[in-house]
Parts: structure tokens; sequence; C-alpha cells
């Protein structure tokens, strides 16, 4: 990695092929997504490593309660698992952790451990962790318009005050940078309503690897293809 080439700030991920990397291992999906949380943890440490200072996993969609109840349950209990021996490993390494995403219907349990851990690494200033979970675009982008309506209402803020900067500080987690870099694994090629107004100027980075099989070299490849990128933002660069 060129040290005098620019990291991103800001990485999300698109986990993609659990079940695809199980189905052509002949394991159980439950065992592709066991391996998912391995590569969490893995890439946890890669970015910490190269200076990058927040990753977003994109855990668990508000679509993603269509699919079977057993593998809810699985996925429920991983992250049961995960904020019960990563927290304290988190605040080691003074990372912070941050869920966005609405709490209904993710079991009380777990919402009352996710708050518990936000509240233990709030005080941490090193990398952000960030998980989105029952998370979807666009019901981010309508929880922001009712929180915004609600102030107008209650005459905290006048509707003709609203632009982008202020819309945005309705978001779930305002106070995130938006992602410099998406990467997506499994070869699939949309964005499937993850950070739709975050993502506005973030570059793409798609393989064909399935998650369990992206590992630190795989994200030292995407930084390095981020890194060969001309972000323009809408200007012109003379040369």
């Amino acid at each position: 990695m060129a040290d005098n080439l620019e990291i991103p700030k800001h990485v999300a991920f698109i986990m993609d092929g659990n079940g695809r990397w199980a189905k052509q291992q002949g394991l159980a999906r439950t065992v592709g997504h066991q391996e998912g949380v391995a590569r969490v943890k893995e890439i946890i440490r890669g970015a910490f490593a190269l200076g990058i200072k927040t990753v977003t996993f994109f855990a668990f969609s508000t679509e993603n309660w269509n699919r079977p109840k057993n593998e809810i349950s699985v996925l429920m209990r991983f992250l049961d698992n995960f904020l019960s021996k990563e927290i304290g490993e988190f605040n080691k390494n003074n990372v912070r952790f941050f869920v966005i995403g609405r709490q209904d219907p993710i079991p009380k349990y777990l919402q009352t451990k996710i708050i518990k851990a936000q509240e233990q690494t709030k005080d941490n200033t090193g990398l952000n962790v960030v998980l989105a979970l029952n998370y979807g675009g666009r019901q981010e982008i309508v929880d922001a318009a009712k929180k915004f309506a609600k102030d107008v209402l209650a005459k905290k803020i006048g509707w003709q005050d609203l632009d982008e900067k202020i819309f945005r500080s309705y978001f779930y987690n305002a106070q995130l940078s938006d992602p410099d870099l998406l990467i997506r694994t499994s070869n699939e090629m949309r964005i499937s309503n993850f950070l739709l107004w975050q993502l506005s100027y973030a570059e793409f980075y798609f393989t064909p690897k399935n998650w369990p099989d992206f590992k630190i070299p795989e994200l030292k490849e995407a930084v390095r293809e981020y890194q060969r990128r001309e972000r323009r933002f809408g200007r012109v660069n003379v040369r």
C-alpha cells in the first residue's frame, strides 16, 4: 500500500455470498454465516491497520425478515455472541461501536445489549465500527422526514430552513461521515437499499469473491483500486 496515496476514511461493505460459499463447500448455510462473522472480525483488524477511520457492515436489512425463521434465529444468535465477545476487545483497542437502523422488531434482549455496547464504547476515539441492522435506506430517509416534520410542528425549526446539511442531521447516525468506498462481494452489482443518501459520491468496488473469502489481501486490493480512481465531485480536473 503506497503511503503517499489517500486511504478512504470510510469504507462500507455489503457482505454477500455466505450461503453460496457454504453450498459450494457442501456445508449448511449457518456455517457460511459463521464464517462471515469471522471475516467481519478480520476486516476490522485490517481496516485498523490501514488507517481507515470508519467501517460500516450491512449486517441485516429490513427485507431480511422475510428469510426462514430458523435462519433469522441463527443470525440473531451470532449477533448476540459477537456483542458478548467483541465489545471488550473494542474497548481495549479504542474502537467505537455503532448500530444504525430501526430497533423493532429486533429482540428486546439484543436491543438492550446494543445500547449497552454503544454506551461502553462511546468515549473511544479510534476506529468506528458500524453495523447496519434492521436497516433500509428508504426507511431511513422516511424516518428523517418524519422527525423533521415533527420539529416543524413543534416550532423548533422552520420548513424553509431545510437544506441538505440539516436534513442529514435527522439520519440514524448523523455524526458519521459518508462512505468514500463501497465494497460488495459475490459479484452482485447493486446497492440494495443501503445508505442511499450517503453513497451519492462513493466509489463502488464489486468483486466475485464470496464474503467468507474476502480477507485482508482483498481489502488491500480494493483500497488500491480506490487509489487509482479520480474523484472529481462534479468538478473538472485541469492538468
